[in-house]
């Protein structure tokens, strides 16, 4: 089980390395930008920082590894998005036993219609079209030992405009790994590892003309324009969190992340959560720092859990954003454990 370990280590950290010395930061210059929204009102709530936490179904999105250590649930989850953008992030998990657990996500955007307009007619043609952007993923994690557990996700990836989109395949893995000192825990996780996008259709056919000074020449040729390929969002974090409780109702949580994504500079992500008598939750935290012109800041939350019959229990969190210039976002989760 320890030459295991050692392996995986090996495999993940010539990973990081390879991703360290090839990312330089490129602002907006990748692919499906709507997987970088941080999903599960709770771990938004604490600043984003839950890579060494990932103990609700939202660690289909955070860390993959998580998913081998929480109980069988569903999270539902709607992120208020700027410009009246809505996204969806529905997770759902279920322990196998001996044979580890598994877990589906699925991220679906709610962009709604916009008009078709031209520089004729500025107002709109009459026509409408949309953008869609939608990920799938089926996970799979494992506790290798008591203390370690790891986890993979692979993804399909959608994103369409009007009549162009494209599919991309993509896998994250993560690990956790609880330390000797009591109530740390390390975790790790890449994300979105896959190919290039490029959006293609008939959007892009035009009637071209390739001598317009001539006369008598075909004039109406069709052709195609093409869109570049652009990376996905590539993300390497790593995260330490802590956990105590006091006098068997007071719970204590603090996360801190270091983010390394390659379309932006590094940054940290801080976080914290206090529970009273397991039922009542408040949270806040810090996203981007130490990121230079970044919009996002503070952020706070709440929380409230019930047991119903049983083990089976109901969760509500509710989470708000800073955004800087571009005002605030909101998420409401909704989970149930059982």
């Amino acid at each position: 089980m320890n030459r295991i370990l050692i392996n995986i280590f090996v495999v993940l950290s010539l990973s990081i390395t390879l991703f360290a010395q090839s990312s330089v930061s490129k602002r907006g210059t990748t692919a499906a930008q709507f997987l970088n929204i941080s999903q599960g009102a709770r771990a938004s709530g604490m600043g984003s920082a839950f890579v060494a936490v990932a103990d609700d179904q939202s660690a289909l999105y955070w860390n993959v590894a998580g998913l081998a250590r929480i109980e069988n649930g569903v999270m539902v989850d709607h992120t208020t998005w700027i410009a009246d953008i809505g996204y969806d992030f529905i997770g759902v998990n279920y322990n196998l036993g001996g044979f580890g657990a598994i877990g589906l996500s699925l991220i679906n955007s709610d962009i709604g219609d916009m008009k078709v307009t031209t520089i004729d007619n500025p107002d709109g043609t009459g026509e409408t079209f949309s953008a869609r952007d939608v990920a799938f993923s089926v996970a799979w994690a494992m506790n290798l030992t008591d203390n370690f557990s790891i986890g993979f996700n692979p993804k399909v990836i959608y994103q369409s405009i009007w009549r162009m989109s494209d599919i991309a395949l993509a896998l994250d893995m993560g690990i956790l790994y609880d330390t000797p000192f009591k109530g740390f825990t390390l975790g790790m996780s890449i994300t979105n590892f896959g190919p290039k996008m490029q959006l293609a259709g008939t959007s892009t056919t035009i009637l071209y003309d390739a001598e317009p000074e001539s006369s008598g020449n075909n004039g109406r040729i069709p052709a195609n324009l093409y869109t570049e390929e652009w990376d996905l969002p590539l993300g390497f974090k790593v995260g330490v969190s802590y956990k105590n409780v006091f006098s068997g109702m007071h719970k204590i949580l603090l996360a801190v992340d270091a983010s390394h994504p390659n379309d932006n500079y590094e940054s940290i992500n801080l976080g914290g959560e206090y529970v009273f008598n397991d039922r009542f939750s408040v949270r806040g935290g810090y996203k981007s720092l130490f990121l230079d012109e970044s919009e996002e800041t503070f952020t706070l939350g709440a929380g409230l859990r019930q047991l119903l019959v049983g083990n089976v229990s109901i969760r509500v969190d509710y989470m708000y954003g800073d955004f800087g210039r571009l005002k605030e976002i909101q998420k409401f989760s909704i989970g149930v454990n059982f």
